[in-house]
């Protein structure tokens, strides 16, 4: 049997006596904090692409100006939302809006590990996937982790939804969406999101004046999750804008 290592800086107890004007005071280990962020990675769902995804490897694109400038903006907002949470007024989510392959799903999980970090319990899902295990626990033979799911969205203290809206609207995902995400809004839990679907309040120009547009990209955010469940989304995020950002895998193709 291995023998578990004891923190040296307090025996195993999780505190340790300091000085302090002039007095021995208790303070809370560093093992604990410690310890409970790699309990918390245990169960983060971070899909394996993105298991090294970092603040430090975030490309910002410095031989073109133009997307530089939009990235580097954009990790200094995800990097100040993540040194200051839990945020003491505001908005407690952040909502990242932009093309495929802008680096929205490797800033949220910069984020998401930087959180994890300071002891935020933290669960990533993919839209399409979440939707999928929902419709699956309806099933008597469903196993219970499509049931815990949902459960899952619903209660953890920060939940990294990627790719919102990546599928076509039914009466059905529009009353689920909107029931998480006013779930989440009501009790105050945090919310970060990517999409790359299109708001014109976001700042996005109409189509058809030169920015790019795939099948999903024209789309309206709304069109996808409902009005509902967008005004709810608009009123509990900060919107981080990658729109006009190249695509680093087509750039990255161009370099062979």
């Amino acid at each position: 049997m291995v023998k578990e290592e004891v923190c040296v800086e307090c025996g195993g107890t999780g505190w340790k006596l300091v000085r302090k004007e002039g007095f021995d005071a208790a303070k809370q280990c560093e093992c604990v904090m410690r310890d409970r962020a790699e309990r918390i990675a245990e169960n983060t769902n971070i899909p394996p692409l993105y298991k090294n995804a970092s603040f430090d490897n975030f490309s910002t694109l410095p031989d073109n100006p133009l997307s530089h400038q939009a990235l580097q903006k954009a990790i200094t907002t995800a990097n100040s939302y993540a040194r200051e949470y839990p945020p003491q007024k505001g908005k407690r989510g952040l909502l990242l809006l932009g093309d495929h392959g802008t680096g929205k799903t490797h800033l949220a999980v910069a984020v998401m590990k930087k959180l994890i970090s300071k002891g935020h319990e933290c669960v990533f899902f993919d839209y399409q996937q979440l939707l999928d295990q929902l419709r699956a626990s309806y099933n008597p033979a469903s196993g219970s982790a499509d049931r815990e799911a949902y459960r899952m969205a619903l209660e953890c203290e920060v939940l990294v939804l990627d790719d919102l809206g990546a599928q076509r609207v039914t009466d059905w995902v529009e009353d689920t969406i909107t029931s998480l995400i006013t779930y989440r809004y009501n009790n105050s839990k945090a919310l970060i999101t990517t999409t790359n679907l299109r708001d014109s309040e976001a700042g996005d120009a109409p189509l058809g004046t030169g920015l790019a547009a795939d099948v999903a990209s024209k789309y309206q955010l709304s069109e996808r999750i409902g009005m509902r469940a967008r005004s709810r989304l608009f009123e509990m995020c900060r919107v981080i804008s990658l729109r006009g950002v190249e695509d680093y895998r087509m750039r990255k193709n161009r370099s062979y």
